[in-house]
């Protein structure tokens, strides 16, 4: 996608052909369907007045659209369709696990120009892919890259409690006592939808912590290790719950998503997915996978000579 410096928009009216809603789809799933980015981010794309449908601006939804027959453009760029196979691949969907290093930003989309996780994939169909979810600048770890819409959705959707793993690294000594404080939960403020709604207090609670250890250093002072599992994260959860227990964040890594760990990878390496990795997902998404087709009309679930990655 082309990077451009975001603006503020004119607030445009939907026509009225783009709300009926026997037309198709949603304009965010069409665009998250052909891997521009996930619906969340595709819903932001909207809002900032860079998508066309038909040649009119669309600033709001619902916006139901024709993939098959309108045209719709990002930043000016035609909106490709989903591909029934890849080149090369044989397969619809594209699953990839990356391990994030430092410095590097989960979203596609990035006015400053800085380095992204898909920059790290070195094959024809990266552009197509969009990151599951964020990892935040500084933090390292699993994050997933994929064009399948439904699964990201129901990946990062907080009402279906998929589990995201974390190890942690912080200043100071944690207690048991501060271990259930998180449990519990602690209020976080929420920014409210572009509405005008203004911020709100949220509660963030963590679904489990384990305090793995302390060390004890005269130059640093002391520092805690621990895992944190979230089913529901906000942005920059784990930072800001341990801010509000006066404890600095020094290191933060993913480690899991659901039932998939992070394994077999260097920082900044990749990887494909393997076969019943993606089964372990849908599951846990509560989905049932369908098996793509071959060009010989036989079943497969596991794109045959697929790139291997970089570990």
């Amino acid at each position: 996608m082309v990077r451009r410096q975001r603006k503020s928009v004119h607030s445009y009216e939907t026509p009225d052909e783009l709300r009926d809603a026997s037309r198709g789809v949603r304009l965010h799933k069409a665009m998250a369907d052909a891997g521009v980015a996930s619906r969340r981010e595709s819903e932001v794309l909207i809002a900032e007045g860079r998508v066309k449908v038909n040649g009119h601006v669309i600033t709001k939804m619902p916006a139901w659209v024709d993939p098959e027959n309108d045209k719709i453009t990002v930043d000016g760029e035609h909106l490709k369709r989903p591909h029934k196979k890849l080149t090369g691949w044989g397969e619809t969907k594209t699953y990839i696990m990356v391990n994030k290093p430092k410095r590097v930003i989960s979203t596609n989309d990035d006015p400053e120009g800085r380095k992204r996780v898909i920059d790290l994939i070195d094959i024809p169909i990266a552009a197509r892919l969009f990151p599951v979810g964020r990892l935040d600048y500084d933090s390292t770890g699993l994050i997933l890259l994929t064009n399948d819409g439904e699964l990201t959705n129901r990946l990062t959707h907080p009402s279906y409690e998929v589990t995201k793993r974390y190890l942690v690294n912080v200043d100071g000594r944690l207690t048991e006592a501060d271990a259930e404080k998180l449990r519990k939960g602690l209020y976080l403020a929420h920014k409210g939808k572009p509405s005008g709604a203004g911020a709100h207090l949220r509660l963030a609670a963590a679904a489990v912590v384990k305090i793995l250890g302390h060390e004890i250093d005269r130059t640093r002072g002391d520092r805690t290790s621990l895992s944190i599992t979230l089913k529901e994260g906000q942005n920059r959860e784990v930072r800001r719950i341990m801010a509000r227990l006066g404890h600095k964040v020094r290191k933060l890594q993913r480690v899991a998503i659901g039932p998939l760990k992070l394994k077999g990878l260097a920082l900044g390496g990749w990887r494909m997915l393997t076969s019943t990795e993606v089964n372990m997902l849908y599951k846990a998404a509560g989905m049932r996978r369908k098996a793509s087709k071959r060009s010989d009309g036989s079943s497969h679930k596991k794109a045959p000579n697929a790139p291997k990655g970089r570990r």
